[in-house]
């Protein structure tokens, strides 16, 4: 069997420098997420690229939920493998620079996908959403070494809080300089790509230049394909062994189906059913971003106070009530304006829904990472965040897929319902995790008291 070395874990904190370097990729990443997955890009090839062909962007929506759906799979297949690998040659660092170079690319050639171009839009999308959603799982095997174990949960929040916050920064020159996402704007809006790839770009520099790689490399006789399917398959066998972490995955799988379906579909689900203007979705997207910084911060530190468990199990519940409150803001405003005869609009009461999806979706985020953290031996730490990362994307798969047939079939309003489902069914789950059981299982497996 292939092992590597033993790390121990430490009460000491990394330098603040490193943690800073660590959080930056945080920072970077946020303009892929935002302004090509959730805010602007999606729009635009949904409305635009696709556009309207008679079906109410019922074709365009299936085909942007499949081009995601698709790269999930292939994170699903290949994270595990890379981590494993990562781990025996300790090479977590090179792995992320690969990613992120991928992505930088790959975005930056969304620049050339124009209306009626679906298929290069359709791969390009694949190919940098994979890049991004691998580096997404690189960045975070790095959490363990950060820090004592009852303080991952206010380091993945600082790091969920600095990317909402470069997130804000990204998008916010996005909205205002180059317009809305629209067939009327779209010589300037197309920029959207290489700007998104420029800032990636630039602000990750700060993580490769202090960002430390721990651990010792294994002798280089043995094939990376030899590497990862017997270190994956030896750690499938020891799964037995981490009991808790199983099941937390299994949890996470569900809740993750749901926080993706919100953010493939949240701004898409604002112009096509909410239907407000682009004011609107500029002032919803600030709000968003910062509801969920102060959410990610706010909910790290109380997990460092009430456990890892308990605050995953707060962040759910406050999902279950954002979607519902997103799925009858059109009937509540309807509601409101015949019962105290006012003449509110749909999409002024939405932005008042985007404070509890953000406080949600940066908490709840922040809550799981720290929480695999906990479960993780250090020598395991890259292929336990592959499996994490496994867990995230095949719930993106199943999500995505999921809601993209059902909207096809009932419409993107009643659809959304089902993110409830995935929330209750995630807490249900999580009940039967044992977080201080699943941390002694790290522990021991390094041989630690």
């Amino acid at each position: 069997m292939l092992s590597a070395n033993p790390v121990k874990v430490t009460d000491k904190y990394a330098s603040r420098r490193e943690i800073f370097g660590w959080a930056m990729f945080d920072f970077a990443n946020q303009a892929y997420t935002l302004l090509i997955i959730t805010v602007v890009f999606g729009e635009l090839f949904t409305t635009v690229i696709v556009g309207d062909r008679g079906d109410g962007f019922r074709l365009a929506n299936f085909l942007w939920s499949l081009a995601l759906a698709v790269s999930y799979l292939m994170v699903v297949v290949t994270a595990p493998l890379c981590g494993a690998v990562m781990d025996y040659r300790a090479e977590k660092k090179r792995f992320l620079l690969i990613s992120y170079l991928a992505t930088v690319a790959t975005t930056a050639m969304l620049y050339f996908v124009e209306p009626g171009f679906v298929v290069i839009g359709l791969l390009l999308i694949i190919l940098s959403n994979y890049a991004y959603s691998m580096g997404e799982s690189f960045i975070a095997a790095f959490l363990p070494e950060l820090g004592p174990p009852e303080a991952l949960g206010k380091i993945s929040g600082f790091g969920w809080a600095l990317g909402y916050i470069g997130g804000l920064f990204a998008a916010g020159f996005t909205l205002l300089v180059l317009g809305e996402a629209s067939a009327e704007n779209f010589d300037r809006i197309r920029w959207v790509g290489p700007f998104a790839a420029g800032f990636f770009l630039i602000t990750a520099i700060p993580t490769f230049m202090w960002l430390k790689e721990r651990g010792t490399p294994q002798p280089r006789g043995v094939s990376y394909r030899h590497i990862a399917l017997t270190r994956v398959t030896s750690t499938f066998h020891e799964l037995r062994h981490f009991k808790d972490l199983t099941v937390f995955l299994i949890s996470l799988l569900f809740s993750m189906a749901g926080v993706y379906i919100i953010i493939a579909f949240a701004f898409i689900y604002g112009a096509q059913v909410i239907g407000w203007d682009a004011s609107v979705r500029n002032i919803m997207f600030i709000i968003v971003q910062i509801t969920a910084a102060a959410g990610a911060l706010g909910f790290g530190w109380l997990q460092d106070q009430l456990g890892a468990k308990r605050t995953y199990q707060m962040t759910l519940a406050l999902w279950v009530i954002a979607i519902v409150a997103i799925w009858a803001t059109p009937q509540v405003t309807e509601w409101v304006n015949v019962r105290f005869d006012v003449m509110w609009q749909a999409q002024y009461v939405f932005l008042v829904v985007g404070c509890l999806a953000g406080l949600s979706l940066g908490s709840s985020q922040s809550a799981s990472r720290a929480l695999v953290g906990l479960f993780s031996p250090l020598t395991k730490s890259a292929e336990f965040f592959g499996f994490w990362g496994l867990a995230n994307k095949l719930a993106g798969v199943f999500g995505i897929v999921m809601l993209g047939i059902l909207q096809t079939l009932i419409g993107l309003q009643a659809s959304i319902l089902l993110c409830v489902a995935l929330f209750v069914m995630a807490m249900l789950i999580c009940s039967r995790v044992n977080e201080r059981r699943g941390r002694e299982a790290a522990l021991a497996w390094e041989g630690q008291p």
